[in-house]
């Protein structure tokens, strides 16, 4: 039996995956008539894009993970941790009335659920290691800063297949559900590493000339050189240029592979180095046979990958809507049968 509810909403606003995930089931939280409330942690609020939806949110410093030319940087994202900060957030947040937390990998919200006893949901792909899916090795300390970052009471994982598991198809923005009207376009080819420098991606992609690669990431402004074409920050003009590409060359974030795949766009993914959910989903993706990785940007890999075909799209689900027809039932523990009917559910 559905119910509203008054919902405290936790997004990680480090990168942009959680945040474009997030938009969307708090989206579908609000037209179903819960009452959310939204805090946005780890990201500086002038450094937010399109959060309208989130109205009204707080923004709290949280934790930030710093990386530095494609590797992830442990001693500066540990020096740059205001622990008395993140605790006086966790201790004076008000949460009365909430009857709810969910958490899309946010330390405070996750905190405060456990402290104060009140229910709480992890909402992303970092919730379905906690299932039996393929992971990279990585360090004892990698696996714990992964399971036990912002952990929860439920779980509502997200990955690129079920590996026969309660985990719920990747979140797709309502946008992608029109691409069977855009024309692709053979040579164009989608690049987003944001993790690497702009000077090492251009010395990367110069030598192949025959193709159009449209580039985001570190770029501030628009530009075109030759064959390259850097892109500043635009999330509609992202969306598109993803819709009529050939392919993607991005790291090996989840969100955007998600969206590849569900489109039929071939993938090549560039993990981050010393980050383990990057390592395991590009392992997951190789596994499945969905597309190829590389540990460093290489050519000659790239060059094989130019050449292999399309696949065809996978076409998700709306998940958000069975997410939100979970939440809104209460029956928590009955996981399997909202996501069995997600992973049914062809669009």
């Amino acid at each position: 039996m559905f119910r509203s509810m008054k919902i405290l909403f936790g997004v990680q606003g480090t990168g942009n995956g959680h945040i474009s995930r997030s938009r969307e089931l708090v989206r579908k939280l609000k037209e179903d008539g819960h009452d959310v409330e939204v805090i946005i942690s780890g990201r500086k609020e002038e450094e937010l894009k399109e959060v309208e939806v989130f109205e009204p949110y707080r923004v709290m410093k949280g934790m930030t993970l710093v990386t530095y030319k494609g590797k992830m940087d442990y001693f500066e994202t540990m020096l740059q941790l205001d622990l008395v900060r993140l605790m006086a957030d966790i201790v004076t947040l008000d949460t009365k009335g909430t009857e709810l937390i969910i958490t899309d990998f946010d330390p405070i919200t996750s905190m405060v659920a456990r402290t104060r006893n009140i229910p709480s949901v992890g909402f992303g792909h970092q919730y379905a290691f906690k299932y039996d899916i393929p992971m990279g090795r990585g360090t004892f300390f990698e696996k714990q800063i992964l399971l036990n970052f912002a952990p929860a009471r439920y779980n509502a994982g997200l990955h690129w297949s079920h590996f026969d598991q309660p985990i719920f198809p990747p979140v797709i923005p309502a946008t992608l559900y029109a691409h069977r009207s855009v024309t692709v376009i053979g040579k164009k080819i989608l690049v987003y590493l944001p993790f690497e420098e702009v000077e090492d991606i251009q010395l990367f992609l110069a030598p192949f000339g025959a193709y159009e690669f449209y580039i985001y990431g570190k770029v501030h402004e628009d530009r075109d050189e030759g064959h390259l074409h850097f892109r500043g920050y635009s999330r509609a003009g992202f969306l598109a240029d993803l819709m009529d590409c050939n392919g993607v060359v991005c790291n090996a974030g989840f969100e955007l592979p998600g969206e590849a795949l569900h489109l039929g766009k071939k993938l090549l993914l560039r993990p981050l180095d010393g980050q383990i959910e990057q390592q395991s989903n590009a392992l997951g993706l190789v596994e499945l046979g969905y597309g190829m990785a590389m540990d460093t940007l290489d050519g000659a890999l790239l060059a094989e990958w130019l050449q292999k075909p399309c696949r065809e799209p996978l076409l998700y689900a709306r998940t958000v809507d069975y997410i939100a027809e979970w939440i809104g039932s209460g029956q928590w523990d009955q996981l399997s049968k909202y996501t069995d009917a997600a992973w049914a559910d062809q669009s």
